[in-house]
């Protein structure tokens, strides 16, 4: 993608978790644009880690805030980050064993950011899109080969997706009521380097080296893995600054690939890269103590490609370079 010299500023909440960084990355690499990070820094975003592994700590075109925004973004904060012209709101509690957990601060959490993001998205005198990155999971899941479109019936299973699903319908009558320039991306799993060990990659890779034995997330009976479909995160921030450029206020876009694997055959490619025999146990959460664990996700990437996007990295190869990057960066297992 060519440099864009326009001077803009973009702000990306959630800009020191796994994906966000990524974003703050491809932004400031295909850019000029000034960069803002506002991030309450949880155990997600592992401090500053990322920013710093990627050599962005000293740019002068990047300002970072801590703040917790569930609450009112204060006019202080609000002059410090400037006339902002871009929105990437990111930033979510994502684990669904934690949602399962602990419903109710997780969906205050994941909805109320969005509502004070979106009632400081208000005040903006030229802001051009307010992105909200949403999940595949709202949708619920997918059986039987079916691939859900951009404007398919929501079923979401588990507080995680059912708060990520409530916060696309605000940001859509935000839209409605107010004119913010919303535009809502779901998008499929996400992997790539500096991801948290909780996530399922990380974790084969962890399990893997230690000899420990993972646990297969299957179908009923435990014959067959459930499956799920991947993207890597720079493929998601190539979407994102794609979108940026291209998308229309109002409209919802599927990030994906069709690129799948089933969670046995993903985990045995991980052990045949690191090396190393894999133990591991079907299991089926669907119909026993968590059912809020769906099997597959499932989402259709045909207006993407319509518009001429396509995920510029192939799904084989950068997850095998991901395995070996994590084996050469073994606190990132940590």
């Amino acid at each position: 993608m060519q440099e864009d010299n326009n001077k803009q500023r973009i702000l990306i909440t959630g800009g020191m978790g796994f994906i966000g960084s990524h974003v703050v990355e491809h932004i400031h690499r295909h850019t000029k644009w000034d960069i803002v990070i506002l991030d309450k820094l949880s155990y997600a975003s592992k401090g500053f880690e990322r920013i710093r592994s990627m050599g962005l700590m000293n740019s002068s075109r990047l300002s970072t805030f801590t703040f917790d925004f569930s609450q009112p973004i204060t006019e202080g904060l609000a002059l410090e980050m400037g006339d902002v012209n871009y929105i990437v709101h990111m930033a979510a509690d994502t684990h669904v064993d934690n949602s399962i957990n602990t419903p109710v601060p997780f969906i205050l959490n994941n909805v109320m950011s969005t509502v004070e993001l979106l009632e400081y998205a208000r005040g903006l005198k030229n802001l051009h899109r307010f992105f909200y990155f949403s999940t595949d999971e709202c949708l619920g899941p997918a059986v039987d080969g079916v691939r859900f479109k951009e404007w398919d019936v929501h079923n979401p299973t588990n507080p995680y997706s059912a708060s990520k699903s409530a916060s696309e319908s605000i940001c859509l009558a935000y839209e409605n009521t107010y004119n913010v320039p919303v535009l809502i991306t779901n998008t499929v799993n996400v992997y790539g380097e500096r991801q948290l060990v909780e996530k399922f990659i990380p974790k084969v890779i962890q399990y893997v080296l230690e000899g420990k034995e993972i646990q297969i997330h299957s179908y009923p009976g435990c014959e067959r893995a459930g499956n799920r479909f991947y993207i890597h995160a720079r493929s998601v921030a190539d979407a994102v600054l794609f979108l940026i450029k291209n998308g229309e206020t109002g409209e919802k876009y599927n990030v994906c690939s069709d690129d799948q694997m089933d969670n046995l055959e993903l985990a045995l490619f991980i052990a045949d890269v690191v090396g190393k025999p894999l133990k591991y146990k079907m299991v089926d959460w669907h119909t026993s103590e968590r059912a809020g664990h769906d099997v597959s996700y499932n989402l259709c990437g045909e207006k993407m490609k319509g518009m001429g996007w396509r995920p510029p990295i192939p799904f084989r190869e950068s997850l095998k370079k991901t395995v070996q990057w994590t084996l050469e960066n073994q606190e990132w297992l940590e």
